[in-house]
This record gives structure tokens, sequence and C-alpha cells, in this order.
């Protein structure tokens, strides 16, 4: 029951009100008896600076963040993680301090660490030593990046359409990125979809199936469907597969763990968000 003394954590983005993440977070708060709730703000481009500057106001607890507000939330903090720092972006803003008006705002960026977490926690998948590709240079092919450098991909080769943002992507992996091409994908180890490709009703794939096969580990961070065309080419072709639910739990869950210092209920957020899509695939 929500009462005067629910403490609320909220998201920001423009459009937003289809997000999973409101399932994913109740369910977490709920498990561990927390009288939180986590709701939903459609703020319009230009006003992200001001939405991440309520949270004092308001007394939030944390915010997360998603499209077009990553850059204004960079913007808006008053101290930012190794992580948000390198990537220029915050999706997820937690309090530090004694909480009051005089406490801190600190952007981080979870989506990195939510995608390697998404293969070694649900899957047993280490990236330290493998040959990964990664599809796509947009803000979460650049997130991915850091994080498979940061985990200790032997090589990072970044595959995109436009040059410079391969570039910008594959230096934010370290020493071990590089840019690539399609070329790369036969030999990888690890197969990173990070763009929007196969989202919804989109039949593409981004990538030639002939170039996947058995041995590999085919990724998407495509959540909706479950199983994109990408993940069906890539099992009917032997290789195993990761989708992108994992991705979007293990991010909410590094923001809980900012937000409130507890360890989050994976299993139970997982069977929510899994649920919830299965509906929404039922009533597409």
């Amino acid at each position: 029951m929500i009462t005067g003394h629910t403490r609320v954590a909220a998201l920001i983005g423009a459009p937003a009100r289809h997000s999973l993440s409101p399932i994913i977070l109740n369910t977490a708060f709920a498990e561990l008896g927390l009288d939180w709730c986590f709701v939903v703000f459609e703020v319009p481009a230009g006003e992200g600076q001001a939405a991440v500057r309520a949270v004092r106001t308001l007394d939030l607890v944390g915010l997360s963040v998603t499209m077009p507000h990553k850059d204004a939330a960079f913007e808006a903090v008053d101290g930012r993680t190794p992580v948000a720092a390198a990537l220029g972006a915050v999706n997820c803003v937690f309090r530090d301090g004694d909480g009051g008006p005089g406490g801190r705002l600190v952007g981080d960026n979870t989506d990195g660490p939510g995608f390697v977490d998404s293969l070694r926690v649900d899957h047993g998948i280490d990236v330290a030593g493998r040959r990964c590709v990664l599809l796509g240079a947009g803000g979460a092919g650049r997130a991915l990046a850091w994080a498979l450098g940061q985990a200790g991909a032997a090589d990072v080769a970044v595959v995109n359409r436009s040059p410079a943002p391969a570039e910008r992507a594959a230096e934010l992996a370290g020493a071990v990125g590089r840019v690539g091409s399609a070329a790369d994908v036969a030999a990888a180890d690890l197969v990173v979809n990070a763009t929007s490709i196969g989202m919804g009703d989109d039949p593409r794939l981004p990538v030639d199936a002939d170039a996947l096969h058995e041995g590999q580990i085919v990724a998407d961070i495509v959540y909706f469907p479950s199983e994109t065309p990408l993940l069906r080419a890539a099992a009917a072709r032997g290789a195993t597969t990761v989708p992108g639910i994992g991705m979007l739990v293990h991010q909410a869950a590094h923001a809980l763990r900012r937000w409130a210092s507890v360890e989050p209920p994976i299993a139970a957020m997982t069977a929510a968000a899994q649920a919830e899509l299965e509906r929404r695939a039922r009533t597409a």
C-alpha cells in the first residue's frame, strides 16, 4: 500500500511509458520488503537537467535515465562514476552523502556492467580472453565496448556503418579495441548486436547469417521479441544465444544496489520481466 512514508524512484525519458523497468523494480522492492515504488515520468527533450535536479526537491531515492536525457543527466549531476565519465552519459542517478538537501547527486552508467553480468550470472559465460565483435557504435555500443574491454576481452572489433562512431567506441575498449568489419564475424567467439535491428516486427539481421556457426555465443540487446531474427538464425546454426532481457534486468539491479545498498533478487526480477514480455507478445 502506498502511504505518506513510501519512497519513490523513477525513470525519466521520452517516450518511456512502454518501459519494463516498473515491472522489474517494483517486483524487487516487494521481494525486499522496501516501502518504495518505481514510476515513470515522461520528460520532454530539453528538460532532462531540470528533472535530475528535482531529485533533491522531491526527495526521490534515485533516477533511471533513458533517451533523450542521458547527456543532460551527465551535465546535471554533481559527480560521476568512472564508467559514466568515460562514456559521457548517465543512465542512473543516485544520492551520495547525507541524503538531505546538501547530498550530492552522482551519475552512473549501468548498461555495460549489466550486459557482462547477464553473460556471467545468467549463462555462466566469462568474457575474458574472448574475441568479440560488437555490432553498432551508438550509446549502447559504446557502453558495451567499454565493458568488454574492462572484462578482459582479447579483441573487441566494432562494426558500424559510419567509421567515426566505430573509432570512438573502439577507443573505449582500450588496447583491445579496433574498428572491425563484417569479415570479423566468422572468427569471433562472441557476437553482440548493440543496434535496434530486429526490434518489434523488424525482420532484418544486423549481420550475414552464414557467418554464424556452432561454438559461437551470439547476444542481442533487443529484448522484444525475446527471440530476435538474429538469435533465431544463430540458434539454427548451432550457436549459443543470449537474449536481451538479461541486460535489462542486470542494469536495473546495478541501479538498485546504488540506491539501496542491497543485493537485488535477480530471479524474481527476471521472472517478472519474462512474464510481462509473454503478455505483450500475446496481445501484440
